[in-house]
């Protein structure tokens, strides 16, 4: 058993110090969208275009972020803009979590009943009713917390999404408190991939509905949310597709690794982004072919746009969902000929993290 001295050594490691982005927002608040029981904010984008029977996202804030921040960052709302689909921005408030994280180690807030996860699942009811929108095709993704709480509400809610996009996140159902939660960020006491589908297909107390597809994006580098959780959602959702461990294709390009799993019709149900020398963020391209997003805190300019990938991967944006592959050595370094761990790349990472240089 841990001490009580390394969680709380842990803990006060999770408090993150990173500010938010001083932005003025693009987005409006969503009010009067149900009881809300896990007494959360909501912030919607719904673009000029926006387009008949239009898709839905929904994007979660990782700790210490907020909605407008996040959406500056990713570039989802410059996407939105393009292509013509509405955003919603489910916000953490202080009086739930000091350091504003979802809460998806909290039994009371990860159920279909009750907490956190109804109410995001409300405010999607009302922005489909309010706009008109296409309910087969409604998506979630999020970054780190906000990864783990859209592992939660593609477990809770699979008759509300098609897919979901899980960055630096961790599996449904793996913690129930802070220490758990802590240890599971490290890699620590996961379940077997069998007993971890088997809580994901008890999560949504029986609801019919279809399997939701599921893309897990991982920094190589990630200290804070261990590679090791990447391949435990991969695992925990192959199981609950029915899939081998065994990739369908495979795609490797100078600073990334694609894993893709298809089931027995054809379609991509598990897909698996590993980014070299990436630490815990969302990886993006802001001065790419596609201008999406702005390097800050926990928004980490790696020459890869998670934002542009995905949307295409929902047929949200036209593209190729992978960049074209180019070989590479398993060992790959990224961008540069310096190595992942030398002391200038680490600096050059938390400059770029601390949003100080792009």
């Amino acid at each position: 058993m841990r001490r009580i001295s390394d969680t709380l050594a842990r803990m006060a490691a999770y408090n993150y110090s990173a500010p938010f982005p001083d932005t003025s927002s693009r987005l409006a608040p969503l009010t009067d969208f149900g009881s809300d029981p896990g007494a959360l904010g909501a912030y919607s984008y719904v673009p000029p275009n926006l387009a008949a029977n239009a898709a839905l996202v929904v994007v979660l804030h990782g700790c210490t972020q907020n909605a407008a921040g996040y959406d500056q960052g990713s570039g989802w709302s410059t996407l939105a803009d393009r292509h013509g689909f509405a955003l919603l921005y489910p916000e953490q408030r202080r009086a739930n979590n000091m350091n504003l994280c979802f809460n998806w180690f909290d039994r009371a807030d990860i159920a279909r009943a009750g907490g956190e996860a109804q109410s995001i699942a409300q405010m999607v009811e009302t922005m489909v009713a309010r706009h008109a929108l296409d309910r087969s095709r409604i998506f979630v993704t999020g970054l780190s917390a906000g990864g783990a709480m859209t592992a939660v509400m593609l477990a809770t809610y699979p008759d509300l999404f098609a897919a979901g996009a899980i960055i630096g996140g961790l599996a449904y159902g793996g913690a129930t408190s802070v220490s758990q939660a802590l240890d599971r960020m490290r890699g620590h006491g996961a379940a077997s991939a069998t007993a971890a589908a088997e809580t994901v297909r008890d999560a949504s107390d029986g609801v019919s509905h279809r399997l939701p597809a599921v893309s897990i994006w991982q920094g190589e580098a990630d200290a804070t949310v261990v590679p090791a959780n990447a391949d435990q959602l991969a695992a925990q959702w192959r199981a609950v597709h029915g899939l081998a461990a065994r990739p369908s294709e495979t795609r490797r390009g100078a600073t990334w690794e694609h894993r893709l799993w298809r089931d027995a019709s054809g379609r991509a149900a598990v897909e698996q982004w590993s980014v070299a020398g990436m630490g815990h963020g969302v990886p993006i391209d802001p001065s790419g072919p596609d201008g999406l997003g702005e390097a800050g805190p926990y928004m980490l300019d790696v020459g890869l746009s998670s934002t542009q990938a995905i949307a295409t991967a929902w047929g949200l944006s036209e593209g190729t969902a992978v960049p074209h592959p180019v070989d590479r050595p398993e060992a790959a370094t990224p961008r540069s000929d310096v190595p992942a761990n030398s002391v200038q790349t680490i600096i050059n990472r938390a400059l770029r993290a601390a949003g100080l240089v792009q």
